[in-house]
This record gives structure tokens, C-alpha cells and sequence, in this order.
């Protein structure tokens, strides 16, 4: 275009200088960049289909990474570049390492045995009446008829109350009975993937257990403390009260109602039931207080020894013990981590609370759980963490709310002000991430969290340490008294934010690639600190109007074709009324609805029978009909095939006839088998599948577990579809 090629080469060198004057301003940011690369890695791995592009991938990252350094000609730049793209590679082989080694078959289909297992793990859910156990079958079990079955390595069963024995204890052996089935899929689009957790978890099965429930080998050490003090804790308070109080000291929620629970959701306390940073750091504060104050009652210690110090090995002790009592989840951990790494610098005599703790801490966990990074729970921590820490380190913001001289009012009144901003950006943090994973986002959260957390930090938790204390002389009652109070205080904050107007809007599931927009662009607002930060609102504001403008799914429909919701002109409907809640609330959050789904039979645009129901829906300028079985009786071949040519989209839980042809879809039975739960947007014409072609990832496509092949017996067949199978052949 008449620019000499020398001119070409000046101009890349302005560049090369401009991006290393710039990482020089950046340069104490660039290592907070490592865990944000080997998340990217993991991020990746859960995108990618099958190993061969896993291969490729990792391949593709070393090379570059090697090639940055090789033509980078020693710049901060390519460093840098080489080292994020080699950290990138490093996470994605450790996802997959970890998918390799956790790696166990699942149960192939539904079945009822008898079995003898240990138990690993109790975990009582006392607001539902039943006990769930974690146990490690022993052997073979046996089906009703008495054929073996091969069992998974690790099963989870749910035990109705009245059927646990009282000898159940964590490593007892017990022999019971259960009706298993593998880990589900999510049953829609958008919804909760139970079986990729399993997978992680060794979980090949879960299911129901029967009475009698006969414990063979007594347990040495009982429920375990976990279990004993949350049932203590929950004995000594009334209704949801106790469950609160036990989900702050073990991290147990099983007590919480679920009315209390979902208000505790919607005023945006929730996080103040999962044990993380809030409460490993006034356990650490305490625990440091207490120990710092008696010791310094000897004056031969206080002259001698460094008190401090010895204080921050005892808060490291605590803050390890509670990890390790509340179940050491994912946002335990990040909180112990940081707690540590905190109690180091201090020990050190360095500033602690800053981002590379955030970083430092969000590396160890996904070098030890990769999984992790793709859960709610780790994204959700570590972004309120970062949006914190990110905050207060803005020199604007350090200033304005840093020490003043100045009267108590003004002081007061500076602090409130510090804890309603970092509650507002924190809520803007979370919400696309609440919005991706729950499809709700709460718009009041900001303003409870300003009396739910001193009231918790303050004043619940210190009388419940109190009260456990006094217990010890029988002499905690009072005390018991004071958190019931104060714990009901707590859920009615909740209710009157859950209660008003507005406090909770509900989306549709958005697209993966609008979410990680917004994540990017967070992170790098978050990082940054020169005036490039602002970049970052590019992808973010993107990745907003994207997730906003995504359209709700016309149609919902089960990977097992049962259940079917439609949107109508008065809402979100459900094809059979005989659902039960969850189902009823995961099409409700998936479909963008907050609230109880309709009735498809009670619309007046639809025409149901007690075997078919038809509906009309407006999209794309045009009509489209809607055409669901409703139970598994058969209709008249005429009138089923009449119905399904006049019908844009058919659906039925079972195999339709060959002449069953809809203009457009027809996902019956066997469709259903390779997709799973379907999510149909009309308007768009899209369809978007759980069951992907080419998808090999590991929960998607487990090993199974071989199956006893049926020996017929003298006599005939008995009459199941597996009975008419005999050495492969039909």
C-alpha cells in the first residue's frame, strides 16, 4: 500500500516498545496472572470435546510458548506470553490427569441389590427426614432374584430417619438393600450436572435405601465429631435456627429448611452458610486473641518469648482444625489457605492482605482440585475475594477510606459507607456468575450483608462459641438462648429482603461464551492498574448484553421425555401436574420464570387430553405447534400420525411410530437417548443439546460396569426386554 517494508518494521518496534513500557508499569501485576492462566488451561479442557483435542491443545500451547521465548529476543513481553501460555498448558494436564485418576465405572442402568458396604461418610439432612450415606460396597451385591451385580467403587444412598439404625457410624460395615441408578445427566440444558461432580467425587451410583438396614460391624469412633456436635448444636436450638448455627460451626445445612433456605438465597446470605472466609477469620482472630491475652498474663513469657508469633501458630492450628471439621470444601480451603499465607506474612513482618494472597491461594487449590475451578462455589469465592481486595487497593479508595483524623460519627459513617461499596461491587461481581450457575441474580444483597455479616461476625458466632464452651459444665442454656435470638433475628432479615419486590430477577441460561466475556473483562479491570484496565469493559459490557439479550427456551424438554415445559402467552407451563419440586423448580430456573411454573391443560391456547396435548406458539413471525404425549397409554395410530403431520414438534417419553413425521423435530425416545434434555428456542430456530456428538468427556461417556449376563432358565423367559439377549444374540 506504499509503505517501504523498513517502515512496516519501525512501526512494530514502536509497538514492541510500547507494550514493554507498559508491562514495566504492570510489572508487580504480571505473577497475578499465573492461577488466572491455569484456570484458563482447565477452563479449556472443559470446552474441548475428546483427548485428540486435548493433545492438540496442550501441544499447540508449549509450542508457542517455546516460540515466544525463541524469537522474543529476551523482552518482558514474550516472557510473559511464554510463561501464561506454558501455565495454561500445565492446568489443562492437570484437569485431565485428575479425570484419569478419579476415574472408576459407573452402575450401567437402574437396578435394586442387596449389598454390604462401610460407611465412609453420614451426613444427616434432618429438614428432608432422611441420612446420606457415602459407602464402599464390599463385594457383589445381589439383585432381587438373586443374579450378582457388579457395584461401583463408591455409592451414595438416602436413608429415611426412621430407618438409620443408631449403631450407623463412620467406618461401620452394614448389609441393606437399595434401589441404584448411575449418577444423571442434567435434565435440561443449563441445569445442575450432578455426573460431573460424581465422576470427580468416585460416585458410580446413587439411590435409595430400604429398611431393615442391618449394621455387621460396629463403628470405633461413631458418627464422627462433625456429626455429634451438629446434632449437639441443633438439640439446643429451635427450627432453622439450629441448622444456621450448625452450618457456622461444621458446615452442615442439611437442618435448614428449605422455605428458610431459599430466602437465605434470595437476600444474598447464603455465602453466611458456607464456611469460608468470614469464618476461618473470626476463628483465627479469636483463637489469636485468647492465646496472645493468656499468655501474656506470665511476665517471664512476655520478655522472653515472641507472643505474636506463637499466636499465629495457634490460629494456624485453628484455622487447619476447622477446615478439617467442616468437610474441607472448596471455599474452606481458599480460606484456610489465605489464612496461612496471612499469618506468614505477618510473621515476616509483610503486608498481607493483598492480591498475590488471592493468587496464591486460588493456585494451590486448583493444583490439588482442577475441578474445582469450574464449580460455583470456587468462582464465587474467589471473585467476591478479588473484587475486595482489588477495591481497597485502588489508591483512590485506600485514601478515601484509610485512617482520618477525625470524630467517631464521621468514622462511623466512613465505615458504613466502605462496607455498602464493597457489598455493591461484590454483588456486581457475583452476579454473572449466580446468574450462569442459578439463573438468578439478587439485586438487595448489598444492603442486608450490611447488618447480616457484623451480626454474624460479632455476635452470633461469638455466642456460639460461648455456649459449646459452657456446654461443657451444662451451664450453656442462656447462652443458647441469646443465638436463638439473634439467629431469628437473621432469618427474618432474610424473609423481609427475600419478600420484596424485585429482590431477585431470573434469567434464562445464558451462552458459556457471554460468560466468559464477562469474566475476562472482570479479571482484567480486577488486575490492571494502569489506565489499559479500562479495556477490560469491552468484554464485559459485551458479554452483558449478550447474556441479557439471550432469548428464554420456548420449549424444555427431559432427557426422559417425561416432563415438558412450553411458554405461553401467560407463562412458563408444564405438560403433567404430578411433578415433583425439584423438577418443578429446575424447569421454573432454567425456563427464566421466578416462581411456580403453569399448568399446560389450564392455558387456553392449548388443547389437552389425558394421552395428548397440543399448543400453539407465536415465533419467528409464525405459528409453531407443540404436540407432547401425556402418559403411556397408545392412541389410535391414525389419529397419533394425523396429529404429529400438522405438528412443528413432537415429544413423547416413548418410541413413536416411523410414521410419526412432524414438519420440523420430533424427539421422542430414542432421540432422546443420544441427546438428553433438549432446550428449544423457536424464534431462533436453535437447539441445544446435553448429549453432544464428539463429547468425550469422561462423565458423558463413563466406563460401565459389566453386567451379569442372564442364564434362562428351564422353563422359558421371564419376560424382560435383557431376558431375550443370549450370548449377544436375539
Amino acid at each position: 500500500m506504499g509503505v517501504p517494508r523498513w517502515g512496516a518494521v519501525v512501526g512494530l518496534a514502536v509497538v514492541e516498545l510500547a507494550v514493554e513500557r507498559w508491562l514495566e508499569a504492570e510489572r508487580d501485576q504480571l505473577v497475578l496472572w499465573l492461577p488466572v492462566m491455569l484456570g484458563g488451561g482447565i477452563a479449556l479442557w472443559f470446552a474441548l470435546p475428546d483427548p485428540a483435542a486435548w493433545c492438540v491443545a496442550i501441544l499447540l500451547l508449549m509450542a508457542s510458548g517455546l516460540a515466544c521465548l525463541a524469537v522474543g529476543q529476551g523482552g518482558r513481553a514474550a516472557r510473559s506470553l511464554a510463561i501464561g501460555l506454558l501455565t495454561a498448558a500445565l492446568g489443562l494436564g492437570l484437569i485431565w490427569a485428575r479425570s484419569e485418576s478419579v476415574a472408576r465405572p459407573v452402575l450401567g442402568g437402574p437396578t435394586i441389590a442387596s449389598f454390604s458396604a462401610k460407611v465412609e461418610a453420614i451426613e444427616p439432612l434432618v429438614a428432608r427426614k432422611l441420612v446420606r450415606l457415602t459407602l464402599l460396597p464390599i463385594g457383589k451385591g445381589a439383585q432381587t432374584d438373586g443374579q450378582p451385580v457388579a457395584l461401583p467403587y463408591r455409592v451414595r444412598v438416602n436413608l429415611a430417619e426412621a430407618d438409620a439404625p443408631k449403631q450407623l457410624g463412620t467406618g461401620a460395615v452394614v448389609h441393606l438393600r437399595a434401589r441404584l441408578m448411575p449418577p444423571p445427566l442434567p435434565a435440561v440444558p443449563g441445569a445442575y450436572d450432578f455426573a460431573r461432580v460424581a465422576w470427580f467425587g468416585g460416585i458410580g451410583a446413587t439411590g435409595r435405601g430400604f429398611a431393615p438396614v442391618v449394621v455387621t460391624t460396629p463403628s470405633e469412633s461413631g458418627a464422627g465429631i462433625r456429626v455429634a456436635l451438629s446434632r449437639h448444636i441443633v438439640s439446643r436450638l429451635n427450627g432453622s435456627a439450629g441448622g444456621i448455627a450448625a452450618a457456622l460451626a461444621t458446615g452442615d445445612v442439611g437442618t435448614i429448611s428449605e422455605e428458610d433456605s431459599e430466602a437465605m438465597r434470595r437476600a444474598g446470605l447464603a455465602h453466611l452458610l458456607s464456611v469460608s472466609g468470614l469464618h476461618i477469620t473470626a476463628a483465627v482472630a479469636a483463637t489469636m486473641l485468647i492465646v496472645l491475652r493468656l499468655l501474656a498474663l506470665s511476665p517471664w513469657l512476655a520478655l522472653h518469648a515472641r507472643l505474636p508469633l506463637i499466636a499465629a501458630l495457634a490460629g494456624a492450628a485453628a484455622a487447619i482444625g476447622y477446615t478439617l471439621l467442616t468437610g474441607s470444601q472448596v471455599p474452606t480451603i481458599r480460606s484456610c489457605v489465605a489464612a496461612l499465607l496471612v499469618l506468614a506474612a505477618l510473621a515476616l513482618g509483610r503486608e498481607a492482605m493483598t492480591l498475590r494472597l488471592v493468587a496464591a491461594g486460588a493456585a494451590c487449590v486448583m493444583l490439588v482440585l482442577p475441578e474445582s475451578a469450574a464449580g460455583p462455589s470456587f468462582q464465587l469465592s474467589f471473585a467476591a475475594i478479588t473484587a475486595i481486595m482489588a477495591l481497597h487497593e485502588h489508591p483512590s479508595v485506600r485514601a478515601f477510606f484509610g485512617p482520618h483524623e477525625e470524630g467517631r460519627p464521621r468514622r462511623l459513617a466512613r465505615g458504613v459507607a466502605s462496607l455498602l461499596l464493597t457489598g455493591l461491587l461484590v454483588e456486581f461481581a457475583l452476579m454473572p456468575i449466580a446468574v450462569y450457575h442459578f439463573h438468578k441474580a439478587g439485586l438487595y444483597g448489598a444492603f442486608a450483608n450490611i447488618i447480616a455479616i457484623p451480626l454474624t461476625t460479632f455476635v452470633v458466632m461469638p455466642l456460639e462459641a460461648l455456649a459449646l464452651l459452657l456446654d461443657a459444665g451444662g451451664l450453656g442454656a442462656p447462652i443458647w438462648w441469646l443465638v436463638q435470638r439473634s439467629l431469628d433475628t437473621l432469618l427474618w432479615l432474610a424473609h423481609i429482603v427475600a419478600s420484596a419486590p424485585g429482590s431477585v430477577r431470573s434469567l434464562p441460561a445464558m451462552p458459556t461464551a457471554a460468560f466468559a466475556l464477562m469474566i475476562v473483562g472482570g479479571i482484567w479491570i480486577a488486575l490492571w492498574r494502569t489506565r489499559w484496565r479500562r479495556l477490560g469493559l469491552v468484554p464485559l459490557v459485551i458479554g452483558a448484553i449478550w447474556a441479557l439479550t439471550t432469548p428464554a427456551p420456548d420449549v424444555l424438554v427431559t432427557g426422559d421425555g417425561r416432563h415438558v415445559a412450553v411458554r405461553t402467552g401467560a407463562g412458563l407451563a408444564m405438560l403433567r401436574d404430578k411433578a415433583g419440586d425439584y423438577t418443578r423448580d429446575m424447569l421454573a430456573e432454567n425456563g427464566g420464570v421466578d416462581g411456580e411454573p403453569l399448568l399446560l391443560a389450564d392455558q387456553p391456547d392449548a388443547r389437552c387430553s389425558r394421552d395428548l396435548c397440543v399448543t400453539d406458539i407465536a415465533a419467528r413471525g409464525r405459528m409453531w405447534r407443540v404436540l407432547a404425549t401425556r402418559s403411556a397409554y397408545m392412541v389410535p395410530i391414525a389419529e397419533l400420525i394425523t396429529a404429529c403431520r400438522s405438528a412443528d414438534v413432537v415429544v413423547s417419553e416413548r418410541g413413536l411410530p416411523k410414521r410419526c413425521v412432524p414438519r420440523w423435530l420430533k424427539l421422542d425416545r430414542r432421540v432422546l437417548r443420544r441427546t438428553g434434555g433438549v432446550s428449544l428456542t423457536l424464534g431462533a430456530g436453535t437447539v441445544v443439546t446435553i448429549l453432544n456428538a464428539g463429547d468425550r468427556h469422561p462423565w458423558r461417556d463413563p466406563p460401565i460396569l459389566e453386567r451379569t449376563p442372564f442364564k434362562p432358565q428351564q422353563g422359558g423367559f421371564r419376560g424382560s426386554a435383557s431376558a431375550f439377549r443370549v450370548n449377544g444374540k436375539r
